[in-house]
């Protein structure tokens, strides 16, 4: 569904990975309609290029953003490429192929698009996919994600799940807000204890320098502590009382 009505998606033929890269990057960009239910200007996109590649991809152009009282006006388009940025370093690849890139209306995100069923989301696939949501749930601990709706959680073709929507993420204060909570208090596994280790680590080369063109110093040692903190306590926090821990709507 894009607009106001129902209307059939294209299916571009599959292409390679490192080609859909590419496309994202540097393909041209064809506005296909907006997105239902964004409460920021949202676009269906086609990236194509000369030799007939075509890539179905989300884009979000940063004049497009509705200013928030608690984000700095401009900056969601960026946090959406620091949370895929953090998702790479981590190994996890939650978040789909995201860059930041000019399009038909500025500067903005541009996301690969999952096709997935509108009816799935984290209420109805957490029984079969718990220990992916149990990383999800340690991934937005780090980014501070402020609004993990059940919506926000996409089974692709491949039968793995991504998450999508992390432009109010990255405060340097703590707000987190998810519908994810079915693991909190439990150790968070060792496997992914090592790669929180490793991802502290990178913070203080390349990883960091990406990062920086993206998030404020404050915001850097911010996703720092609570990443040591995550290691530090060893499991997954509770909702805090008096905090508002679940986003709205719920999906």
């Amino acid at each position: 569904m894009v607009g106001d009505a129902a209307v059939p998606l294209p299916s571009p033929a599959p292409v390679a990975d490192d080609v859909a890269r590419r496309l994202l990057r540097h393909g041209g960009v064809q506005v296909l309609g907006r997105m239902p239910w964004s409460s920021n200007a949202t676009f269906l996109v086609l990236c194509g290029s000369d030799h007939g590649d075509e890539l179905l991809a989300v884009y979000k152009p940063q004049r497009g953003e509705r200013p928030l009282w608690d984000f700095p006006r401009g900056t969601l388009c960026r946090r959406e490429v620091a949370a895929y940025e953090v998702s790479e370093a981590l190994g996890w690849g939650i978040v789909p192929d995201t860059v930041l890139r000019d399009g038909p209306a500025g500067p903005g995100m541009l996301q690969r698009f999952v096709p997935h069923d509108p009816e799935e989301h984290y209420f109805t696939l957490l029984e079969r996919h718990a220990d992916e949501f149990r990383r999800m749930a340690v991934f937005d601990v780090v980014i501070n994600n402020t609004d993990r709706k059940g919506g926000h959680c996409l089974l692709g073709p491949d039968g793995r799940i991504r998450g999508i929507d992390h432009g109010v993420s990255f405060h340097a204060q703590w707000k987190l807000r998810t519908v994810v909570w079915d693991f909190a208090g439990e150790p968070i596994p060792p496997a992914l204890c090592r790669d929180l280790a490793a991802f502290l680590g990178a913070l203080d080369g390349e990883l960091g320098a990406r990062l920086s063109g993206l998030l404020d110093r404050f915001e850097l040692d911010a996703l720092a502590a609570r990443t040591r903190a995550l290691l530090e306590a060893g499991t997954l926090p509770e909702p805090d009382p008096g905090h508002h821990s679940l986003p709205w709507p719920l999906v």
